[in-house]
C-alpha cells in the first residue's frame, strides 16, 4: 500500500517543482526584459523576450515528462505516445518563439539600417510564416506522420491558390521588390504620377501606406508602383534644392537687386528652421515680364515638408527689405488711346495719349 502511493507523491512533488521553477523563471525574465528595455541595444530584448517565452512551456513539458516517468503506471505504448504529444508541444512552442524572435530581429535590423522609428513589416511577416511552416511539418514529423504526401499536396494545393490569388501575389512579390531594390523606404516622402504623395509610414505584404502633409494615411496596392512613375524626394538624399519664383521692378538695378536677393536667402537659411546653413542661395533671372523682371532664388531645406516653411518666410523678409530700402513693387502700368467722334484732338492726329496710373 506504501509502495503504491510514494511513486503517485513523487511525481506530484516532481510536477509541483516544475510549476514553481516554471513561475520562477517567468518572473525572471519579466524582470530581465524590463532591465534590457532600459538599455539602448536592441538584441538583449530580443534575448529576453525568447527566453521569457519558452521557460513556462519548456519547464512545464519537460515536468509533466519527468513525472510520469517517476510514476511509471501507464503502459509502455501510451508513454511513448505521450512522449511524441510532449516533443510535439515543444516543437510548436520553439516553432513560435523562434518566428518571433526572426521577425523582430528583421523589424531591428531594418529599423537600424533605415534609422527611423517606423516598422517594416512584410519580411517579418514572411519569415514568421516560414518558420512557423517548418515547425508545424517537423511536429507532424515528430508524432509520426508522413509529410512526403502533405507537401505533394500543398504543392497541388498551392498551384491552385496562386492562380486564384493573383492579385494578392502580385502585391506581394512586388512589396518584395520594392525592399530588396530600395526603391522606397520608410520615411522617405514620395509622390506618384497618379498624384498621390506622402511620407512612407510601412510596407507590408499587400500594400503599402503613406502619411500625407495634411495628417491622413492612404493605402496604395504594392503593384501600383510597379507600373507608374513615382519621384522619390528622399533620395539621393533629404536635403533638397527650392525654387522660390517673385519679380521685380525695371527700375531696380538688377546686380544691385541680386545682392539684395543672396543677402535674404543666406539669412534664412542661417536663421529659419529646415534650412542649410551654409548651402549656397543661387538668383537666376529668366524673364521679362509686362510690369516686372522674373526671377528664381535657389534655396536649400533639410527635408521636403520644410520647404513650405522657407518659401513663407523668404518671401516676408524680402518683403520687408524691398519696403525698408524703398523700392516699389512691380505695379502693371498702362498707357490708353482715345479717339474724339470728330477724329480731331487739338494736335492735328486724330489721336490723343493719356498714361494711366499705376493699376
Amino acid at each position: 500500500m506504501s509502495d503504491s502511493w510514494e511513486r503517485p507523491i513523487a511525481a506530484a512533488i516532481v510536477l509541483g517543482v516544475a510549476v514553481i521553477v516554471a513561475v520562477g523563471l517567468r518572473l525572471l525574465t519579466s524582470r530581465l526584459g524590463k532591465r534590457a528595455g532600459d538599455t539602448r541595444w536592441a538584441w538583449d530584448d530580443l534575448a529576453a523576450k525568447l527566453v521569457h517565452d519558452l521557460a513556462l512551456p519548456l519547464t512545464l513539458l519537460a515536468g509533466t515528462w519527468f513525472a510520469l516517468k517517476v510514476w511509471d503506471a501507464a503502459p509502455r505504448g501510451t508513454l511513448d505516445v505521450i512522449a511524441r504529444l510532449l516533443t510535439a508541444g515543444a516543437i510548436f512552442f520553439v516553432s513560435l518563439a523562434a518566428a518571433r524572435l526572426i521577425a523582430g530581429s528583421l523589424s531591428s535590423y531594418a529599423t537600424a539600417r533605415q534609422g527611423v522609428a517606423t516598422n517594416v513589416t512584410i519580411f517579418a511577416n514572411i519569415a514568421k510564416v516560414l518558420v512557423i511552416g517548418i515547425g508545424m511539418l517537423i511536429m507532424l514529423q515528430s508524432l509520426g506522420v508522413s509529410i512526403g504526401p502533405l507537401l505533394g499536396a500543398l504543392g497541388v494545393g498551392g498551384l491552385a491558390v496562386a492562380l486564384a490569388l493573383q492579385d494578392t501575389l502580385a502585391n506581394l512579390f512586388a512589396g518584395v521588390h520594392i525592399l530588396a531594390a530600395k526603391t522606397i523606404e520608410p520615411g522617405h516622402y514620395i509622390r506618384l504620377d497618379t498624384g498621390q504623395e506622402g511620407y512612407v509610414v510601412d510596407i507590408n505584404w499587400r500594400n503599402t501606406t503613406i502619411r500625407t502633409l495634411s495628417d491622413n494615411i492612404e493605402v496604395i496596392p504594392n503593384q501600383r508602383f510597379s507600373d507608374t512613375i513615382l519621384t522619390n524626394y528622399s533620395r539621393p538624399g533629404d536635403e533638397m534644392s527650392i525654387l522660390v519664383y517673385a519679380k521685380l521692378p525695371y527700375e531696380i538695378d538688377l546686380d544691385v537687386a541680386e545682392s539684395m536677393l543672396e543677402e535674404v536667402g543666406h539669412e534664412v537659411m542661417k536663421e529659419v528652421q529646415g534650412g542649410v546653413e551654409g548651402s549656397g542661395v543661387f538668383v537666376r533671372f529668366d524673364d521679362f515680364n509686362e510690369s516686372s523682371v522674373g526671377f528664381h532664388v535657389i534655396l536649400r531645406s533639410t527635408e521636403f515638408e520644410d520647404q513650405f516653411r522657407i518659401k513663407h518666410e523668404y518671401l516676408k523678409r524680402l518683403h520687408r527689405v524691398m519696403r525698408d530700402r524703398g523700392y516699389a513693387a512691380p505695379y502693371w502700368h498702362h498707357r490708353v488711346s482715345l479717339q474724339d467722334a470728330s477724329g480731331a484732338n487739338g494736335n492735328g492726329n486724330g489721336k490723343g495719349e493719356i498714361p494711366a496710373r499705376p493699376a
